[in-house]
């Protein structure tokens, strides 16, 4: 999902700053090593130039020298020629290091170049190692926020990931965490750099030429003037372009996610023209933002251009005057070229830095979600439990105000069946979400063998439940692997036990690689059948005290759902078992069936039971066998009767499936 980040707008900056630099407390030492360092550096660069400066005073004066006649001293040539009226002429003479009739000291120019030439190289010797430091210790900074995201993540309740869109919570936990390593590397280091250099040359250049100098902080005014024009302009401008980026994000993870359901609808045009839509917003934002915010370093150089050509045309008259030497001139402009480049630095490092802020601000601001409540364990349960479980008085709702599951009571029985139907939005999900404590409730509790489960710790209370879902989930690796996730201590018999008792070992025998082959991204080489299987293996070598079966055979056909069914049967031996069903034909073997309206349990019983009493469950339970299978569903006295009549005229249970049943019948 993601490049380089466009930059933002923090809303909270100062504060969200600060809280970034603390980041960097644990690494103090690196810090002061680094900024060590850079002064260091920056104090070599900008004394390097007044040094090169003498050494253009020793070549010109030797070539000066060189042309006056020998026998006479500076003195009395400066004085011969103030007496014929050149002042301008003796006072530049005056300026001059020489020796009339003596050329250059190449001895002392060698000496003058190497010096420079060792303190240009040990500045960026130093320059290289604080980058090297730099990077060290940033990346274990990131490397902390990093682990900090993944726990948090693992932290965060399911209401936090319902209530946001998917692709914006994976842009904060990279994109954002790559801009503030971005941000930290280059924009840190660079601003101390650039502001140091910039109080440097500023230092050096008064000592060398006040006048000069304040010629050339003209420009600072001018150019600090122009980039907050410009940079108030682009900042509304970048905050569209992240904006839009994390929009074109959301709908790329969106048409991937559901590319299958994109294709079966035949909306691809209309996903294509989504995300064009989407995708020219982010141009023209990114567009104007890079457009404007580009602006800022040309009329800075057009400023600085100004300023040097008044300290070019203002130092040639100094040194024509004797006012200073040509050397200082020279250093003197070449103090007020590199004046303009830190300059023009900080600008755009001070913009990357407000986008890596801007980032972390959504960082924090995902750090400091609400978190799942604290655990309070004080309470174990047995390695294998009985599986008792029981709600008394549950009350439960996702928005306040807004009660979805109001003092409800069941009791589930140790090694029972419990099929929950009714239509959707009963609560059904709910439900078992609440035994897995992915909610907390807001009244009532629930009890795990008589334990209340708030008093386990929540991987203690999952560790005795095993799960199978709709949407059958295979990670990338091995079927082996994909098998093994449910227990990753388990031996491979006990592997291979969960798989031939889930049916997964008939198909895999069949596969080239067997159970080393190798589950594509999107699990596409296995069938939707097969992945459920896999996930019921899973599920098996876990062996679970407690199993939740959510819609399991939803999505697969007739012949594998008898497959799958019989899976099933085999892992819900000897377990308590809640079923969530909404083919009523597979739940009739049920010790218990809860029959919910609106968060209430409205009817509960076997299915017998709930079809002679006519209400709810039986409504369920005809709207699906309607026409010809409603005379061979609905119970004796009624139009149709789902068992066989006896000569008794009583009608039978539909005979329970076992795993020996499975056996036999599949072989």
């Amino acid at each position: 999902m993601f490049g380089a980040m466009p930059a933002k707008k923090a809303q909270h900056f100062w504060p969200s700053a600060k809280r970034l630099m603390g980041l960097l407390k644990p690494e103090r030492a690196g810090i002061a090593a680094v900024l060590a360092m850079v002064t260091v550096a920056v104090v070599l660069n900008v004394i390097a130039p007044r040094i090169l400066g003498q050494a253009m005073d020793v070549i010109f004066g030797g070539v000066v020298g060189k042309q006056l006649p020998a026998g006479v001293t500076k003195e009395q040539f400066v004085d011969g020629l103030r007496s014929q009226g050149q002042d301008n002429f003796a006072g530049m003479i005056d300026r001059m290091d020489l020796i009339p009739g003596v050329g250059v000291n190449f001895q002392e120019l060698a000496y003058l170049i190497s010096v420079v030439l060792v303190m240009y190289f040990v500045a960026n010797i130093f320059l290289w190692l604080q980058g090297y430091v730099l990077n060290v210790l940033v990346m274990r900074v990131v490397r902390r926020l990093r682990d900090s995201t993944e726990q948090k993540l693992n932290r965060l309740p399911l209401n936090y990931f319902d209530t946001r869109q998917r692709g914006d919570t994976l842009s904060r936990v990279t994109n954002d965490v790559d801009n503030i390593q971005q941000a930290l590397q280059q924009a840190f280091a660079q601003l101390v750099s650039s502001a140091l250099t910039v109080l440097g040359i500023v230092i050096m250049m008064f000592i060398v030429s006040w006048q000069l100098a304040l010629i050339a902080l003209i420009a600072l005014p001018l150019s600090a003037v122009a980039a907050g024009i410009i940079g108030s302009r682009s900042q509304k401008l970048f905050a569209a372009q992240w904006k839009n980026t994390g929009a074109l994000n959301g709908q790329i993870e969106e048409s991937f996610s559901g590319h299958d359901l994109v294709r079966v609808f035949g909306r691809d045009e209309d996903m294509l023209a989504r995300f064009d839509e989407q995708n020219e917003a982010l141009y023209r934002a990114s567009f104007g933002a890079q457009f404007v915010s580009g602006m800022i370093m040309p009329v800075m150089q057009f400023v600085s251009y100004l300023s040097y050509v008044g300290i070019a045309v203002v130092g040639g008259l100094r040194v024509a005057s004797g006012g200073m030497s040509l050397g200082d001139a020279t250093a003197f402009i070449q103090y007020s070229r590199e004046f303009t480049q830190p300059l023009g630095q900080m600008a755009g490092m001070a913009n990357m830095l407000q986008s890596g802020v801007a980032s972390a601000e959504r960082v924090f601001e995902f750090l400091d979600a609400g978190e799942q409540d604290a655990e309070t364990a004080t309470e174990h349960l047995p390695a294998k439990a009985d599986g008792h479980v029981d709600f008394q008085h549950v009350t439960f709702s996702y928005t306040p105000g807004k009660p979805l599951i109001e003092d409800l009571s069941f009791t589930a029985e140790p090694g029972h069946t419990v099929a929950i139907v009714g239509p959707t939005g009963a609560g059904k999900t709910t439900l078992v979400n609440l035994v897995m404590r992915f909610y907390e409730l807001n009244a009532g509790t629930i009890t795990l063998d008589g334990v209340d489960i708030t008093a386990l710790s929540r991987a203690e209370l999952r560790s005795k439940v095993g799960m199978v879902l709709q949407d059958a989930w295979l990670f990338g690796g091995t079927i082996y692997e994909n098998i093994r996730y449910g227990k990753l201590d388990a031996t491979e018999d006990q592997i291979m036990t969960a798989a031939k008792a889930t049916f997964v070992d008939r198909f895999v025998r069949a596969l080239p690689e067997g159970y080393n082959t190798i589950i594509d991204e999107e699990g596409n080489n296995v069938s939707a059948g097969e992945k459920q299987l896999i996930t019921i293996a899973r599920a098996f070598v876990a062996n679970p005290s407690l199993l939740i079966l959510d819609e399991a055979t939803s999505s697969v056909d007739t012949r594998t759902e008898v497959l799958v069914q019989k899976a099933m049967a085999a892992l819900r031996t000897e377990r308590t078992s809640f079923v969530i069903a909404h083919r009523l034909s597979t739940i009739r073997d049920a010790d218990t069936i809860l029959v919910m309206e609106a968060g209430r349990i409205v009817e509960q019983g076997r299915h017998s039971e709930l079809l002679e009493l006519r209400g709810a469950y039986y409504r369920l339970y005809m709207s699906q066998f309607a026409g010809e299978d409603a005379d061979a569903a609905a119970p004796e006295g009624s139009p149709g009767d789902p068992g066989q009549v006896t000569e008794g005229g009583a009608a039978e249970e539909p005979a329970r499936t076992t795993a020996d049943d499975t056996t036999a019948v599949l072989g």
